[in-house]
Formats: structure tokens, C-alpha cells, sequence
């Protein structure tokens, strides 16, 4: 028997769901994420939208923000009393080809984790948070590594017209765009393509992972 879906009416947005391979939760990042009650409010937010895996700075090797994925559903956790799961959308999870640090040489790159002085706050701590359209790009472009366009702007092999144009670098003029971008499926193999033959290196290797 499926377990029955819970319907909301809520403004979509971006999210930050923390997770690491030794928790107590029952995670599977592709599949689905389980989390208590005291975080179902927010998780209702991502309903229908992306959001992104991270794994803590204190988890040995950690890979930071490491991947992206599309919130379909949420149910209540059948075996587990108390407890939701956030069902991802079937084919939607991306791993980033580069791991993305919590903080590098600009600072901190998911700045609404910051207080009015600039430090970091409490939310820094929170296993779900909302993430705004800014620092959501600024993840993605960091872990898809744009800056080789992913996606071309004409077929390589054909030239109808016999002349031929320099193409501008692929850039995304908003946040939506950047979500419709990593859904592309071409976007999706050619990524996937990238991070088969990328040495796998943990943020701990990178610089300002400290």
C-alpha cells in the first residue's frame, strides 16, 4: 500500500537539506529524505521546487554542498511514528561535479545562514533552512562547474548558412532559468559524462574549507 500523500497549498522555493552517511535518519539523497515533524513546515515550502544537499564541515572528507534534487512529494514515514519523508522526483537527483565548500575565498556562500553583523547564526545548524534565488545560484554554478557551457547554443557539426559565429558563454539570467537548466536531460548526461571521469575530491582537499 503507498502511503498516502499529503497535499499543501504553499509558496515553493529553494532548500538546503543537511545530510551525512552516518545519521541516525534513514536517507537515501536520490530516493527520499526523512526528517521529524519540527521540520515538516519547511519542508512543505520546497514542495515541487529544488533543493540542495549538504554535508557538514565536522563529517571527516566532507563534500559540502554535493548535490541537487527536486522535492515531489510528502508523506508521513509508514514505519517510523513522528517522522516525514521527502520524496524526490524520480530521475531529478544531480550530483555537482566540483563539491562546493561551506565557505571559500569570497566568504560564505550561502550568505542567508548570516546574522545582521555578518557572522554566522543559529540557521547555519538547522538540518532544513530555506536558501534564497541568490545564494542557490551561486551553489549551482560552484558545483556544475559553468564555466564551460554545458549546453550548446548551436549543433558543433552543422553549419547551414556556411558561416559560423563565436558563441557567448551560456549564462543564466535568473534563478528559475538555472532550475529549467539542470532539469535539461542533454545538461544532465553531459554532467553525469563529467563527474565518471573527475577524480573524486573531497572539500577537505580545496582551499578556504576550513
Amino acid at each position: 500500500m503507498q502511503p498516502k500523500r499529503i497535499c499543501y497549498t504553499t509558496t515553493m522555493g529553494f532548500g538546503v537539506f543537511i545530510h551525512r552517511s552516518d545519521s541516525i535518519y534513514d536517507d537515501s539523497p536520490a530516493e527520499g529524505y526523512q526528517f521529524p515533524s519540527q521540520y515538516l513546515q519547511r519542508v512543505q515550502a520546497c514542495l515541487g521546487d529544488w533543493i540542495i544537499y549538504y554535508e557538514p564541515r565536522k563529517v571527516t572528507e566532507t563534500r559540502g554542498y554535493f548535490a541537487v534534487a527536486r522535492v515531489e512529494q510528502v508523506v508521513p514515514d509508514p514505519t517510523a511514528p513522528g517522522m516525514y519523508l521527502a520524496l524526490i522526483e524520480p530521475g531529478s537527483y544531480l550530483d555537482f561535479v566540483n563539491p562546493v565548500p561551506f565557505s571559500g575565498a569570497d566568504g560564505v556562500v550561502e550568505r542567508s545562514v548570516l546574522n545582521a553583523q555578518g557572522r554566522i547564526s543559529g540557521r547555519a545548524q538547522s538540518a532544513v533552512r530555506a536558501i534564497s534565488s541568490k545564494d542557490f545560484s551561486r551553489i549551482i554554478a560552484l558545483g556544475l562547474d559553468n564555466s564551460e557551457p554545458l549546453l550548446p547554443r548551436v549543433d558543433a557539426n552543422a553549419s547551414p548558412s556556411g558561416f559560423e559565429e563565436e558563441q557567448a558563454p551560456f549564462q543564466f539570467e535568473q534563478s528559475r532559468d538555472r532550475a529549467s537548466f539542470i532539469a535539461s536531460r542533454i545538461v544532465r548526461d553531459r554532467v553525469s559524462a563529467r563527474s565518471s571521469c573527475a577524480p573524486m575530491t573531497s572539500v577537505a582537499q580545496l582551499p578556504g574549507s576550513n
